[in-house]
Parts: C-alpha cells; sequence; structure tokens
C-alpha cells in the first residue's frame, strides 16, 4: 500500500544542472537513502510546482526523467510512484529526455492484439507467392488489385469503373502525375490559403504558380475562387477538403456545389486529395462523387491504414484522361510495389482495412477528447474524428518561438510557415496525435502544450535568429 508523501520535497540545492534533471537526481538519491520507498506515492506535478516555485512543465520533465530512469512509474487517475531501485543502474549518462514527436500527421497505430495478429497473417499470406509479387508486374494494377480499389472506394461513396482507376506507389506520385499532365510551367493553381506543404513541393517542382484562396467555416471562398479565375488565369483547383492538413477543416457540401459552379464556368479542373476522406464516418460528398467528369480523385491509404502503405487509388475523370497518366506514372514509377499494393489488396478484401480504419477512428476520437479536456479553450481547432490539431498560439507567443520552446522540451510541431500560400502565416501550429505515440504519450505532450500556452516561458518575447 502506498504511503502519502504529499510533504515530500526534493533538495536540489545549487545544482548547476538543469532543474528537472536536479529533481530526478534528487528522487535517486532519496531512494538510495531510504527517504522514498517501492510504491511511494510522489507529489501532483502541479503541487510540487508550486512548492519550488517552478513551472508545471519542469516537474512534467522531471517526472519523465525519472520514469525514463526506471525510477519511478506513473499510474493512470492514481499519479507517479516510486520503483524498486534494485533493477535500476547506479550510474547512467544524463540525455534529453525525448517525449514524444508531433510532426508527422500519421494515424493512431493499432494497439488491439488481434488486430495486430490478422494484419500480420496478411503480409505473411500474401508470401505464399512471393515469387510472382518479385516480377515486374502490369502497370496500372492488376484486375485483383483494381477491383480492390473499386470496392474501398465505393465504401466510401466514390463510384468508379475499373477504367478509370490507376494504383499509384503513394499519393505523392498521383499528385505530380495529374499536375504534369494536365498543367504546364507557368501555369497557375487555386488552392487553400493553407494548403499541404506535398502540393506546394510538387507545384514549385513543376514552375506552377500557387494562389492560396481566402476560408471561412464553410470551407474555400467562392467569391475569392471565382476572382482568382477571372483576374489570374487559374486552370485548376487543388483541394485537400475532408479535415484540410493543416487546420482540420472540411468544406461543407453546399460549399462544394458552389466551387465546382464556378471551376465550370471557368473551364477549370479540380484536383482533389481526399487523403482524410474516409476518416468521418459521414463525410460529405466527394467532389470525384458531385462532379467526376472535371474531378481527378487521389485517394491515398498513409492516412487512413498506415503511413508505409504507400499505395494511393487514382480516378480520373474518363478513360481518355487516363492514358497520359498512365504513360507519366509508368515512365517516372514503372509501378507500385507489388508486395505493398497485394497486401492492400488482401486487407480490403479480408476486411483487415475496414477494421484498422475503424481502430483509428475510435482512438482518435479518444484522444481528441484529450484535447478537449486539457488544452485551453479557444486556443484550438480541430475535428472529433481526425489525428491532427490547429493551435492558434496567445500573445506573446510566435509560431517561431513556441516551436523551439517545444522541441527544446522533447516534443516536435509544425509552425504554420510550411503550409502557407499568398499570405503572411499566422502564429499558428499543427500539432498531430498519431503515430509512435500512445495515448498516454499523445496526453503527456498535451500537458505540455496547455501549460505552455496558459503560462508562457520567457522565450516567447525573444528575438528568434
Amino acid at each position: 500500500m502506498a504511503r502519502k508523501l504529499v510533504g515530500w520535497v526534493p533538495h536540489i540545492g545549487k545544482s548547476t544542472r538543469p532543474h528537472y534533471i536536479a529533481i530526478a537526481d534528487a528522487i535517486e538519491t532519496d531512494m538510495r537513502a531510504g527517504r522514498l520507498a517501492p510504491n511511494d506515492r510522489l507529489p501532483p506535478q502541479r503541487q510540487l510546482a508550486e512548492q519550488l516555485g517552478l513551472n508545471f512543465t519542469t516537474i512534467a520533465r522531471a517526472y519523465v526523467e525519472a520514469q525514463r530512469r526506471g525510477l519511478i512509474e506513473s499510474r493512470v487517475g492514481a499519479g507517479s510512484f516510486v520503483r524498486t531501485l534494485a533493477a535500476t543502474p547506479a550510474t547512467r549518462p544524463a540525455r534529453t529526455v525525448q517525449l514524444v514527436d508531433l510532426t508527422m500527421n500519421l494515424p493512431p497505430e493499432p494497439q488491439d492484439p488481434a488486430l495486430v495478429e490478422r494484419m500480420r497473417r496478411g503480409l505473411a499470406e500474401i508470401g505464399a507467392d512471393l515469387q510472382a509479387l518479385l516480377r515486374y508486374q502490369g502497370f496500372g494494377g492488376a484486375p485483383a488489385d483494381k477491383a480492390a480499389a473499386i470496392t474501398w472506394l465505393a465504401r466510401h461513396r466514390v463510384e468508379v469503373p475499373a477504367d478509370r482507376v490507376l494504383i499509384c506507389p503513394g499519393a505523392h506520385a498521383a499528385l505530380m502525375a495529374i499536375m504534369s499532365t494536365i498543367l504546364r510551367a507557368g501555369d497557375t493553381i487555386a488552392c487553400e490559403s493553407l494548403t499541404y506543404p506535398g502540393a506546394r513541393a510538387i507545384a514549385a517542382q513543376l514552375g506552377l504558380t500557387l494562389v492560396g484562396l481566402a476560408m471561412d467555416e464553410q470551407g474555400i471562398d467562392a467569391a475569392a475562387f471565382e476572382e482568382a479565375c477571372q483576374s489570374r488565369g487559374v486552370k485548376a483547383l487543388y483541394c485537400n477538403p475532408t479535415l484540410l492538413n493543416p487546420t482540420t477543416a472540411t468544406i461543407t457540401t453546399r460549399r462544394r456545389h458552389d466551387l465546382i459552379a464556378v471551376a465550370r464556368r471557368h473551364g477549370v479542373k479540380i484536383i482533389e486529395d481526399d487523403a482524410y476522406g474516409c476518416i468521418p464516418v459521414s463525410p460529405p460528398p466527394a467532389f470525384a462523387a458531385l462532379a467526376p467528369d472535371i474531378t481527378y480523385y487521389v485517394a491515398g491509404l498513409a492516412k487512413c491504414l498506415g503511413a508505409g502503405l504507400r499505395v494511393a487509388y487514382l480516378v480520373a475523370p474518363d478513360v481518355r484522361s487516363a492514358w497520359p497518366l498512365a504513360a507519366f506514372l509508368r515512365a517516372s514509377t514503372v509501378m507500385a510495389s507489388p508486395l505493398t499494393v497485394a497486401l492492400a489488396t488482401h486487407w480490403i478484401e479480408e476486411g483487415v482495412a475496414e477494421d484498422v480504419l475503424t481502430t483509428i477512428r475510435t482512438e482518435s476520437r479518444a484522444r481528441q477528447a484529450l484535447v478537449r479536456d486539457i488544452l485551453p479553450a479557444g486556443t484550438w481547432q480541430a475535428d472529433p474524428e481526425g489525428f491532427h490539431v490547429w493551435v492558434n498560439l496567445p500573445a506573446p507567443w510566435s509560431r517561431a518561438s513556441f516551436t523551439g520552446h517545444m522541441r527544446n522540451s522533447g516534443i516536435g510541431v509544425v509552425g504554420s510557415d510550411a503550409f502557407v500560400v499568398s499570405r503572411e502565416p499566422p502564429e499558428a501550429v499543427r500539432v498531430c496525435l498519431g503515430g509512435l505515440a500512445d495515448r498516454k504519450a499523445a496526453q503527456q505532450a498535451l500537458e505540455y502544450l496547455a501549460d505552455a500556452l496558459i503560462h508562457p516561458a520567457p522565450a516567447a518575447t525573444a528575438s528568434v535568429i
């Protein structure tokens, strides 16, 4: 049974080491001296912060360092407790604690043992025909792969025939093929004023000009799109319409119809990057469903099944439009990896992909609940089913000082500069809640973020070089 140690305070004296290291050292010293015993409960972090006159972030970081050393353990809903010292080395090199990287926008990884075993079994089963998968394949996908693609797309409200579908080695390859095929260097593409960095990189590589369009609560402003078409000669509209990376915004059904009407008036093609379109249970209909004749649709599996599954389904407006896309992809990529495509097909056929997606949705909702509970109201924007968050920074934080402060605490976030088009970057950052981080790590990182937003560090007002 744990003893109550509310009155325990670490002696850090005049240590020249960082406070969080000095506190972890004090925990170890008191354990060796018998002042802390196994199962003793440490004071709550905020209480200890007040007693020592330090900020919450420093105490939280100290507890993480002590946990990394094997000195203490965290029990959900109960607090932090002293562990048995016998398993702890007498000395260890001090190093900066790495909490979690929240820069890469990845879905939460499935943890259910039964589901993980089904995923692994699928990998083993496709290996039964390994030699065939190590050979060159016909371009664009075998009939079984296209059938799986059509099944997957139909589940998510995009109905297409096989002759309009191409299997690509990831969404980047598909977007590169589309932009290279329907546009020429110097052409102008309209997009959200905050948009996916990958699209920015591809446009720059091809010598295309991006024009960022104003957005409101319904999505891209149709009047802004109309004005850009009239004054800038826009050739295509690129959009990430559902759970926009980075702001999490979703274009409403009504606004999609408005944008389609503008595109038709000006002969503009729509490039729909629907990376997150299957994450919500009931998303608005895709542009490809509302205006299939003018929409190039890309549905990658990286954001809904796993980032390493580099497979994307490209849907052309018609069969003739698919031919030049296929020619470009054949010349630039040869083919999508047969091993990867076979795994995606197997998971779709066996229902594993849908179960993984359901798991990702469930875990994303749980992590978004943490966001609602932890982050200060009014500072963030998110979707209950998404796995990233857009944080608007309160003064005196700047995006540079905040990302630097988080990085020094072992937390990576992405400043708005990476996403901005045709405007001054807002003081905001993107925070990702998936990937390698488990729910406890996500909670801990969010607590760090919340404390920094509520109690800006002196670095917030310092100049950044």
